[in-house]
């Protein structure tokens, strides 16, 4: 089992490390990929640079938007920066991608987003689009790199080719064990990008920091995944969102409970209602929902962590009937495969399950190997 461990001292992140960009961000007309997240003691990227003189043209936000937080899958529509007055271009719906004249007139891009670390999380999927841009029209990225809460381990199947989606572009397991600067090089040497570009990228690392690091982030990355409890079980959960299972949106504690208006067995209730901001119209919205807490897993059973439960998602198909309604189009695409579902279909156990992503898991090692920044 992996395990997390407490390190004395600080990590420092790469937006604090000003002598290693100061030299490339000087005179630089720049775009600013952010959003809430983006900060360094409770002030964020794009109000630390201004203030150090830095000139800040344009700033991209991907999904949840720049400030604010918006829901999932809620559009995010172009604006002005209530703080700032600089534009803001929404970087989520139909345009995931910069187009030529968003990146018009910038010197240089720089990538600031708090990644948790699971395939299915959609500012990797940013990233991409991003650094294909920027390969494309020849400027420079800067990524300031930050710490990946479920950086300690990998698990998970392998994404095929066929999946590709925006919860999922590379073939890599759902948890891949790298920060998004890491992961940003393996895009970039890999040739991931359309047609095989490569950008002008350069990681300004942590400090502080390894593999094993225990983080606690001080904002959450996204209006669903308040806690670091719900990041820890957001690889494992996030499958139900594939499933008529619902993973708590709409309620206080998003991936951190499940449950279904017929569930059998259970004691713990919830009822999801409109949460402007986090999740508008969840699944069975006003209807109570049976199924399992969650809140104090990570406290309890912390030996758990550093692999993907399936046991929740076996229990519940099995438990609602093995309907032939349990699975969603969606899940398909989540897992990059369609192996998961037939797998659990068939009766497969958990152990067997988890055997059959080894080989996969093997030779991703290797690919990631070649990109590690870290310990």
């Amino acid at each position: 089992m992996v395990c997390l461990e407490e390190v004395t001292g600080q990590t420092i992140t790469g937006v604090e490390r000003t002598d290693l960009y100061w030299p490339l961000l000087k005179g630089k007309r720049i775009g600013v990929v952010a959003n809430h997240a983006s900060v360094v003691n409770g002030t964020n990227t794009v109000d630390t640079l201004l203030s150090m003189g830095f000139n800040i043209e344009r700033i991209f936000s991907p999904e949840h938007g720049f400030r604010q937080h918006v829901g999932a899958g809620e559009l995010v529509e172009n604006s002005m920066d209530s703080v700032t007055g600089i534009e803001v271009i929404s970087l989520y719906g139909n345009h995931k991608k910069p187009m030529p004249e968003d990146l018009d007139e910038l010197d240089l891009v720089i990538f600031d987003l708090q990644d948790v670390g699971a395939r299915f999380y959609t500012y990797i999927s940013t990233l991409t689009y991003v650094m294909e841009a920027c390969a494309e029209q020849r400027i420079p990225i800067v990524l300031f790199d930050r710490p990946n809460p479920n950086g300690f381990y990998i698990d998970g199947p392998v994404l095929e080719r066929e999946f590709k989606s925006f919860v999922g572009m590379h073939p890599v397991p759902v948890v891949y064990g790298m920060t998004i600067g890491e992961y940003a090089k393996m895009v970039n040497g890999e040739q991931w990008m359309k047609d095989g570009v490569q950008c002008d990228l350069e990681v300004i690392p942590l400090q502080g920091w390894t593999h094993h690091t225990f983080v606690e982030l001080a904002v959450d990355p996204s209006p669903n995944l308040p806690t670091t409890n719900s990041i820890y079980l957001y690889p494992s959960l996030c499958f139900f969102e594939g499933t008529e299972v619902s993973v708590g949106r709409g309620t206080c504690y998003p991936f951190e409970v499940f449950g279904h208006p017929v569930m059998k067995g259970f004691r713990f209730s919830f009822v999801p209602e409109s949460i402007p901001g986090k999740s508008l119209h969840p699944p069975y919205e006003g209807e109570l929902c049976l199924g399992l807490d969650l809140r104090d897993f990570y406290q309890t059973h912390y030996t758990m962590f550093g692999r993907i439960n399936l046991a929740w998602l076996i229990m519940s198909y099995k438990n609602l009937g093995s309907s032939p309604d349990f699975f969603t189009s969606y899940f398909d695409i989540l897992t990059g495969s369609s192996n998961l579902r037939k797998q659990i279909q068939s009766g497969l156990p958990e152990k067997q399950i988890r055997q059959s992503w080894q080989p996969g898991i093997e030779e991703f090692k290797k690919v990631r190997e070649k990109y590690l920044i870290y310990d």
